[in-house]
Parts: C-alpha cells; structure tokens; sequence
C-alpha cells in the first residue's frame, strides 16, 4: 500500500504471541493513518512491555488485520464490540485488557 494512502477499512488486533492473548481489537477506516496518529493503546503497550522486560517475562507484540470489514463505520463498531465481548467471554480471565469495554 502506498505511504500516502489513506488505507482501507479493517479490524484489527494486537496481540501478545508469546503469552497467547488478544491485548486489544479495534476498528478503522483508514488503516494506513490509524497507528501514525495519537492513539491511547500505544501507551498501554510500551507500559505492558516495559513491565515485562522489568520482570524478564518475554513478549511478542504484534499486529494482525482482517481487510473483510464492513465499510461502514457503525458496522465495523458493531462487529468490534461483539468480538470484544466474545473474547471476553471465552477468556474471562484474560478480556482483552486495552480495550475500555474491559
């Protein structure tokens, strides 16, 4: 995708690969924007790795994105919160833990 595009819609999810855990879902209608601007969750990550690099926990952050969304903004919020609290549901444990619903 061409760094001056804007980017497509998507859902998208930030996950711990070592630890097996979806740390946040989200929804965008410019993928390519979404991460270069202020966002709440970049925080909550670099705090998240932080502490496990103090407790010498390992971790390996990464990003996954499902371009089948709904183009429509009210669409893609919907499909995000229910897979939020579908994962919260499966992993009462461990929701995912970025994300304000949990």
């Amino acid at each position: 995708m061409p760094a001056d595009s804007p980017g497509d819609a998507c859902l998208y999810f930030i996950v711990d690969s070592a630890a097996s855990i979806v740390l946040y879902v989200g929804e965008t209608c410019r993928s390519n924007k979404r991460w270069k601007g202020i966002h709440a969750s970049k925080d909550y990550i670099a705090s998240y790795q932080d502490l496990h690099y103090r407790y010498r926990i390992g971790t390996a952050i990464n990003a996954a994105f499902w371009w089948n969304a709904p183009i429509e903004r009210k669409s893609q919020q919907e499909l995000e919160l229910k897979l939020i609290l579908k994962w919260r549901c499966l992993r009462r444990a461990t929701p995912t833990p970025f994300n304000k619903e949990n």
